[in-house]
């Protein structure tokens, strides 16, 4: 359920406040473009589209540094207290996240030219749907950021398993396709990288929405259990040979 934002009786309080979060939201939105088009660019072997992504990073890095300062005058004049420390703190802790959550992207972007080399590696066909389901995460944590949702943090909280449940499919995937097809390794392990940048993403997506969620309520979610089998797979699948 979302929680109506607390009114000041300073109007310039509400209004940096706002200005904050509208900040946070525009950094969540080139974040998550971000992760898309990286994937869109890897999919389309279009290196060109990739190296604009690389450029794009730069924006996002001002925009971390623009909401930190807002949110440290926020802090150094208003001296706010209880729920509002507790959002601006969040707002600081959140920013840097999107800003890591950019630097996925363009990690992905950076393979693609080397990937536009290689033939097409037929597991990759799971990256799309991978991307989509980390995107909405973003955008979805983002949300429930600018409306102070708890319920909807939690839901995105619980959706950090289907991205890892896709990781381990495709690295799988990938795994066996290299004991098949040797001279594909080195692209393959390209691949295997990106898989791993977008579950981490997913990671990200998950701590925005804990920390809006201690925002919003005072109360750490519970611990989460992550599903990242890789590890056990590659043990077995050596045992097989």
């Amino acid at each position: 359920m979302a929680k109506p934002p607390t009114a000041h009786t300073v109007r310039s309080f509400d209004a940096e406040i706002n200005q904050l979060r509208s900040l946070i939201g525009q950094m969540g939105g080139l974040a998550e473009a971000q992760i898309a088009d990286s994937v869109d660019a890897l999919m389309r072997r279009d290196a060109d589209a990739a190296t604009a992504v690389v450029l794009r990073d730069k924006e996002l890095d001002a925009m971390e540094a623009e909401a930190e300062r807002l949110a440290l005058t926020i802090i150094a004049v208003r001296a706010p207290m209880a729920d509002d420390l507790r959002e601006i703190v969040a707002a600081l802790k959140i920013s840097a996240v999107i800003e890591r959550i950019g630097d996925y992207g363009k990690n992905i972007a950076k393979r693609v030219p080397v990937l536009t080399q290689a033939a097409p590696v037929g597991p990759s066909v799971i990256l799309p749907e991978m991307a989509r389901a980390t995107t909405g995460m973003i955008r979805d944590a983002l949300d429930c950021y600018v409306d102070r949702d708890a319920e909807l943090a939690s839901q995105v909280m619980a959706r950090d398993r289907m991205v890892d449940d896709f990781y381990n499919s495709l690295f799988r995937s990938l795994l066996t396709y290299m004991m098949e097809n040797p001279h594909h390794i080195t692209s393959s392990a390209h691949l295997l990288f990106i898989a791993k940048n977008l579950e981490r993403v997913g990671d990200h997506a998950t701590n925005i929405a804990e920390m809006v969620y201690f925002s919003v309520t005072g109360e750490h979610p519970g611990d989460r259990t992550k599903t990242d089998r890789t590890a056990s797979m590659a043990v077995s699948d050596r045992e097989g040979e």
